[in-house]
């Protein structure tokens, strides 16, 4: 072998060993390390959006399910016979429709696009509903200081948001109308439970500053639909029971006596009132929270559902006198199987503010406001 040979031999060799003696211990580089995106940026990210005392774990594990939720099973309208979905969808066909000018209030553009002149001229096309809504809207239910005299005012002084949903309901009050006494109570508490959860879900939505806010509060005034409709439908015997049970309890009750529950039997009617396909499926996703695990829940879409159910949840509680006001209230300790998997969310970041947001003075004193209590 020639001399040069015998250098490049060596060389080599010396190359080797010095290889092997000076890379890291116990790490072999493998596609999975080369490939694996970087976390810096999504950590910075998340340090900038929420202070260290405020920043969201990563979601926790699923607790165990208490039994009354694991012993439940949620049945949807796609799952009835024929024969039980005829009947169903006659029930509900015999509920009259709401003014034509609810499609428009609740079409994506208006919700988008739409100011207070534009929800004034809706509105004034409807003139006993512009009459309710101008009633409403100077009743201490909502603190005004100084009276309104059109839906432009209202909207300065309340915003746009709040405005739209007492509107809203109106329209839907076209629809329904009890005949017996027991069942107008339980209409009262409904709509009472959908104002105060129509303003929470505007005033939080703020706080955490989630998008399309104007959405999100008209969701939570169609999540009640259902229960307006299972009032109307279901026996009068059973409507106090009914009314004084919690959201699990209630479904439960629903199935056995009309075959859904309330948040499928309001899916079916605003299906029939031909409501926008997309918004239909938003309200009945956030109706479903009750049995959805956070995990399965798509996390663009988890805050707003989130926030939404609890704003339904704490409405029908204060409305029925089950809470007082939000003093105390942190959701972590409401351990209920109502919102069992809703608080696993609150771990996703755009949440981080909600307890903080639910303990303001701000919100506690406009819920007790809403509730005419003396204490606002």
């Amino acid at each position: 072998m020639s001399s040069l040979s015998l250098w490049i031999a060596a060389a080599l060799a010396f190359a080797v060993a010095s290889w092997w003696f000076l890379r890291p211990a116990g790490r072999t580089p493998t596609t999975a390390q080369t490939t694996r995106p970087p976390r810096a940026s999504t950590e910075r990210s998340a340090a900038t959006t929420a202070s260290p005392a405020q920043a969201p774990a990563a979601a926790p594990p699923e607790q165990p399910l208490p039994p009354e939720l694991a012993n439940f099973r949620w049945r949807a309208e796609t799952e009835l016979d024929a024969e039980h979905r005829a009947t169903m969808i006659a029930a509900v066909r015999g509920i009259p429709r709401p003014p034509r000018s609810m499609q428009q209030l609740l079409s994506p553009e208006f919700v988008a696009t739409a100011g207070s002149a534009e929800l004034s001229d809706l509105v004034m096309g409807e003139p006993l509903i512009a009459a309710r809504v101008i009633s409403t809207v100077n009743a201490p239910f909502y603190g005004l200081h100084r009276p309104v005299t059109n839906i432009g005012q209202a909207v300065t002084f309340l915003g746009m948001n709040s405005v739209r949903g007492i509107c809203l309901q109106y329209m839907l009050a076209e629809a329904f109308k009890p005949t017996l006494a027991n069942t107008q109570k339980a209409f009262d508490v409904i709509w009472k439970a959908s104002a105060i959860a129509s303003e929470l879900a505007v005033r939080l939505g703020k706080a955490l500053n989630l998008p399309e806010q104007g959405s999100l509060s008209t969701q939570v005034v169609l999540s009640f639909v259902g229960q307006l409709a299972t009032a109307s439908l279901i026996p009068p015997s059973e409507l106090g029971r009914w009314l004084a049970s919690g959201r699990l309890e209630r479904a439960r009750l629903e199935q056995d006596l009309l075959g859904l529950n309330a948040c499928e039997i309001g899916a079916l009617l605003m299906k029939t009132w031909e409501l926008p396909t997309s918004l239909v499926g938003e309200v009945s996703a956030m109706g479903r929270q009750l049995v959805t695990p956070y995990l399965a829940t798509d996390p663009a879409r988890a805050p707003r559902l989130a926030l939404g159910y609890l704003c339904a949840r704490l409405g029908e509680r204060l409305a029925l006198g089950q809470m007082r006001g939000l003093e105390g209230y942190e959701l972590r300790q409401d351990q209920g199987a109502d919102t069992h998997h809703l608080r696993a969310s609150l771990s996703h970041p755009a949440l981080a503010r909600l307890e903080q947001a639910l303990a303001s003075p701000d919100v506690q004193a406009a819920v007790l406001q809403m509730l005419d209590d003396p204490r606002a």
